[in-house]
């Protein structure tokens, strides 16, 4: 082994003997977490936390669930509870630095409906470019996000009258949902079949490579992003407070989509960040110069992409210690979920959430607006920032339907019985908090983010110096 590196233990937290104030939901999903990640936690006394009723209402989740005109719906998920829990362990691991203190995890769920205006809408999403359609046998859910989607309905359907949500709805009605989900997945569009949450890890660790010796790592580690929309921005975004670098990279050809969003949320998720703007199809020198000098890489690229740029994780996690890559997906790092497109609202529902509200309320409802994109960057910066504290070598896969999984199970009832009657108690409580409680809110950003391209000529300069 290289004198200068060490070993890899089998998980991030290994050896690691951590101290969690706190009581209740949000600090035992805490636990849980660090636990997962290899930590032994001691637990502390501590201010008790909010009750996850409360906590899912002033995440805004109600009012983005439920029928559009009928009355906000809570999800029987602590899903704003475990929010709060990744920043519980994420102070427990490391103090803030950079922008200094982290936000509320359960406040990050509703940010991008606050800004963009977006409202409950039953079986369509928020954001309205996915849909609940029901199967013969069942429910799934379709993305049509990008204009070509639609190019590709006659592919998938295997006829030319799907030119509307209505003659889609129409023409898979009398199939079955996992032969749907099976050929849109590979014609190359995004959907999942509604099913109860399955017991899955929330992260995985996909390759190891050499850790860096202890103490050894810098106290600033050099970010590159290599992400779009949501779940990656906001991970390495919340690795910004800790103290992390960030440089962004994006196709000077097909920028970020959210730069054509609501300016104030492309700049909550990206200010601060250095941006460097690349042709993937042309000259990639700056981006590998990038890389040669990144300490941690997070992106959201299918592997298959990456590799035809000459970007393999496995040989940059090997070319020098104490390394991490983090990949956010939506079904995982290995065969075939690799090649799966998935977006926030399908891979909530992958992960179980509709199913959840269709056995308590009879509806089939999305819950919150891209409910897997905050769940999944709040994750994955835990786990980046673990892997970092812990020396690197890791290769990390955060799948989107996963962390909804891990989620949606955590403290769930034994049976539907007990999983209506929560739902009731839940529902009764945030009712008698007021109905100020559930209006999804945002926070705003510390400044403007990089215009497109604005640090190409001294992206490598500037990380060096600290810039």
């Amino acid at each position: 082994m290289d004198p200068q590196s060490a070993e890899v233990p089998m998980t991030p937290l290994a050896h690691r003997l951590l101290r969690l104030p706190g009581r209740g939901t949000a600090t035992a999903y805490a636990q849980t977490l660090l636990e997962s990640l290899g930590a032994r936690v001691v637990p502390e006394p501590g201010p008790a936390d909010p009750d996850p009723a409360l906590a899912n209402a002033r995440s805004g989740l109600p009012a983005l669930t439920g029928l559009p005109g009928g009355p906000p719906q809570m999800c029987p998920a602590p899903l704003a509870s475990c929010a709060d829990g990744v920043i519980r362990a994420l102070h427990c691991i490391a103090a803030p630095a950079g922008d200094g203190v982290l936000p509320e995890g359960a406040a990050l769920l509703g940010e991008r409906a606050a800004i963009a205006g977006l409202r409950r809408n039953g079986a369509t999403s928020p954001g309205g470019s996915c849909r609940l359609l029901r199967a013969r046998d069942g429910w799934f859910a379709l993305s049509l996000t990008r204009a070509d989607d639609w190019e590709l309905l006659p592919a998938w359907l295997e006829t030319d009258d799907a030119g509307s949500w209505t003659a889609v709805a129409a023409q898979v009605a009398g199939r079955a949902a996992t032969e749907l989900v099976d050929r849109a997945r590979l014609v190359g569009l995004a959907a999942a079949v509604s099913g109860f949450p399955a017991e899955t890890p929330w992260y995985t660790i996909t390759a190891r490579g050499h850790g860096a010796p202890t103490g050894a790592h810098r106290a600033a580690p050099r970010v590159l992003d290599l992400t779009s929309l949501w779940a990656g921005p906001l991970c390495t975004q919340l690795l910004r407070a800790l103290g992390a670098r960030v440089v962004k990279v994006e196709s000077i050809n097909r920028p970020d989509g959210a730069r054509h969003g609501p300016a104030p949320f492309f700049d909550l998720m990206n200010a601060g960040k250095l941006s460097v703007a690349v042709d993937f199809g042309g000259d990639l020198r700056l981006l590998h110069a990038l890389l040669a000098c990144a300490d941690i890489v997070v992106e959201s690229s299918r592997p298959r992409a990456l590799r035809q740029l000459g970007v393999l994780a496995e040989e940059w996690l090997a070319a020098r210690p104490g390394r991490t890559w983090l990949s956010i997906n939506g079904y995982g790092r290995d065969e075939p979920g690799a090649n799966f497109i998935a977006y926030g609202d399908d891979a909530g529902v992958a992960g179980g959430l509709s199913t959840l509200l269709l056995e308590v309320t009879g509806q089939p409802l999305f819950c919150g607006d891209a409910i897997a994109d905050p769940l999944a960057g709040l994750h994955a910066a835990l786990a980046t920032w673990s892997s970092f504290q812990g020396g690197g070598g890791h290769l990390l896969s955060v799948a989107l339907s996963d962390v909804v999984a891990h989620c949606a199970r955590f403290t769930l009832p034994a049976s539907a019985g007990e999983l209506r009657a929560r739902w009731q108690r839940w529902t009764a409580i945030s009712h008698d908090a007021g109905p100020d409680t559930v209006l999804p809110l945002a926070r705003t950003a510390t400044g403007a983010a990089r215009p497109l391209g604005a640090d190409n000529g001294n992206a490598v300069s500037g990380w060096d110096d600290g810039g």
